[in-house]
């Protein structure tokens, strides 16, 4: 804008929207420009504004006086107008405009949906945590559900963890074990497995009846269960179909874990809600003993964040991103090779605000069925 109207020579003036639609967050902070390119004042972010700028216009050309097609207007008001001092809003910090672009997000797509209510799975983890922050702020702490599902592999932390971000936002928390539903599950299906070894099979069991829970709850109370899975998981398939995924809104899916994390410390400096405990320990699903999620992903999520990055959002090809990232190029090929064989997954995933220059969905077009090599 500031290119255009100095070469222009004219004053430009940007009036954006500000809402959630869909994937896409309209963020405000409509701008005005002067004839030189210069930045006079700029409105709010995220919320409803008026702005008001005076602008000194330069008079017009010896051209456009000489042209009769053009009509100059004349002033003909007789009302006394206070001349105002130009307003510049300040810019925000990354994780705090990543933060309330969110909350708009989740508030516009519940209430423009005919939602008062939503549901948040909350594990004791930082996802699910952070997503509770925002269904709070966004609808108001009265009009979310926490729901707790342990079964026999959670923690007394995690218990601990979600009671007590429940406690902070003052939120409802209904707890129920999914034990009994767990084992149901599995001797009805003993006689089919046979003498088959436990695997994954087991874990996503759990994950599944957790999501038959949240569902039902949504259904008998007319609210829109909140998914808490991360663009880092999202990528690279670490997610149950139909279990962990299930939902109507994922307000997460265009963060990577580490991005998470940023956005989680940055509420905490507003009010310190989301406790230690979460913050410090080690990310796991908790599906089967000791399980951590870096265990079961080719890299951390500091490097797997860095090569997501690369490759999704700048289509650098993994040759390129090792050298850049000084990783071993083997993994990166992992890295991506795991992108590629989940986008069935991302397929049937639920919506969610883009925040990054491309995220899953329809910035991102990749074939399901693919036996090509990347490049």
């Amino acid at each position: 804008l500031a290119k255009h109207s100095t070469q222009e020579h004219v004053a430009v003036a940007l009036c954006n929207l500000v809402g959630g639609q869909d994937e896409l967050v309209f963020d405000g902070q409509s701008l005005i420009y002067d004839h030189q390119g210069k930045l006079i004042a700029r409105a709010k972010a995220f919320e409803e504004d008026l702005l008001i700028a005076d602008l000194s216009l330069a008079p017009p050309s010896r051209a456009t006086l000489l042209n009769g097609a053009v009509k100059l207007p004349r002033a003909v008001g007789r009302y006394p107008a206070q001349r105002r001092v130009p307003r510049i809003e300040p810019s925000l910090p990354e994780a705090e405009e990543i933060y309330r672009a969110l909350v708009l997000a989740t508030r516009d797509y519940a209430r423009k949906n005919g939602f008062q209510r939503v549901i948040v799975g909350l594990s004791g983890g930082i996802d699910s945590a952070l997503v509770a922050c925002i269904a709070a702020d966004a609808l108001g702490p009265e009009n979310v559900l926490g729901v707790f599902l342990p079964s026999r592999f959670t923690s007394q932390l995690s218990r601990d963890s979600a009671t007590q971000i429940a406690r902070n936002l003052k939120i409802q928390l209904l707890e129920i074990d999914i034990d009994s539903l767990y084992e149901s599950a599995l001797q009805t299906l003993a006689p089919v497995f046979g003498e088959a070894q436990p695997d994954v099979t087991e874990e996503n069991i759990q994950a599944r009846v957790r999501a038959v829970l949240w569902m039902a709850l949504a259904n008998k109370f007319r609210a829109l269960v909140l998914t808490a899975g991360n663009k880092s998981e999202l990528a690279v398939g670490y997610a149950t179909l139909y279990g962990d995924m299930a939902g109507g809104f994922s307000v997460l899916k265009d963060l990577t874990k580490t991005r998470v994390y940023q956005v989680a410390r940055w509420r905490n400096t507003q009010a310190a809600v989301i406790p230690q405990s979460i913050l410090e320990r080690a990310p796991t699903a908790e599906l089967r003993p000791d399980q951590t999620d870096e265990a079961d992903l080719p890299a951390p999520y500091r490097d797997l964040d860095r090569v997501l990055e690369a490759y999704v959002e700048r289509n650098q090809s993994p040759k390129e991103i090792a050298q850049a990232l000084q990783l071993p190029e083997g993994v990166v090929r992992q890295i991506v090779m795991l992108i590629q064989k989940s986008e069935y997954k991302r397929r049937q995933a639920p919506i969610g605000p883009k925040i990054t220059p491309r995220a899953f969905g329809r910035d991102w077009r990749q074939p399901i069925v693919n036996r090509f090599e990347p490049h």
